[in-house]
């Protein structure tokens, strides 16, 4: 866009100058606009590089693109008959100057390949391990979902066996509490309890009593006798013994299988202790 902006305005130049002077001083007026412009585009985009500004360069930059704009306007609205096209391209100057402007932008914010690709890298490494957390996620919500199903329908098989048991329970005590206040039953029941009346108690017939259901007594279990612990002292050489009764010595888990099956006890922790005193 800056070339052709300083061909537009080398042209106009030539148009206006040409019917007055000699068309070579009118080529050096028009190379002399665009020489100027182009030096100080020239000279600021090498401050740009070392990273210096210049307000100064700066706005006679934009000094030589207005005039060049200004050259072309001015052609546009004294041209007959062609004032649209000139006017369509009138702006290419000032444009220019402003694309230039947005390539010194851009520059300051490049960054190296290496730096891109590092960069790519940390996005990458983001998106995976998002996707791995919205995966665990997922697993974790339908596990939970599993679980709580299955706890959902063993608590209702539960609920209804229990329920089922004392509906059975209930009918049960029903018609023993019926057999119990119906008519002749103890009667019956005398007759049946006869035999087994002691010789004691002559004419004296006991009630055959059914059974209640109420709380019971629990039954005590006695508790085991523990045989007596071995001191540390003891502990160690019976370990030490052991592990020692073959060549290499035996390993910890073997020597625990034959503490174990010569009769002796003694807890796992205190086991491992004095396996670890005498190795």
């Amino acid at each position: 866009m800056t070339a052709v902006s300083m061909a537009l305005t080398l042209a106009v130049v030539m148009l206006w100058l040409g019917p007055v002077m000699p068309w070579m001083v009118a080529l050096v007026v028009g190379l002399g606009i665009d020489g100027g412009w182009l030096a100080t585009l020239a000279y600021d985009r090498r401050l740009a590089a070392q990273g210096d500004h210049n307000p100064a360069v700066t706005a006679i930059g934009w000094a030589f693109g207005l005039v060049a704009t200004g050259v072309l306007v001015a052609h546009a609205l004294t041209a007959d008959g062609s004032t649209g096209a000139w006017l369509a391209v009138a702006w290419f100057p000032v444009a220019a100057k402003a694309l230039w402007l947005v390539h010194g932008l851009w520059e300051r914010t490049a960054l190296t390949a290496g730096a891109l690709t590092h960069i790519r890298g940390i996005q990458q490494e983001a998106r995976d391990e998002a996707a791995v957390a919205r995966a665990r996620l997922r697993a974790q919500a339908g596990t939970e979902e599993t679980r709580l199903t299955a706890v959902t329908q063993a608590g209702a098989r539960v609920a209804q066996v229990q329920a089922e048991t004392a509906r059975t329970l209930s009918e049960a005590w029903s018609t023993l509490e019926q057999a119990r206040g119906g008519k002749g039953t103890n009667r019956a029941l005398t007759s049946v309890t006869t035999a087994v009346t002691p010789d004691d108690t002559p004419g004296v017939t006991p009630r055959w009593e059914l059974p209640v259901w109420g709380p019971t007594e629990p039954v005590q279990t006695p508790a085991l006798e523990s045989g007596p612990l071995l001191t540390d002292d003891a502990l160690d050489g019976l370990v030490d013994e052991i592990r020692h009764s073959e060549s290499p010595a035996l390993s910890y888990r073997d020597m625990a299988a034959r503490f174990r099956a010569a009769g002796h006890s003694a807890s796992e922790t205190r086991l491992r202790a004095a396996w670890k005193r005498v190795a």
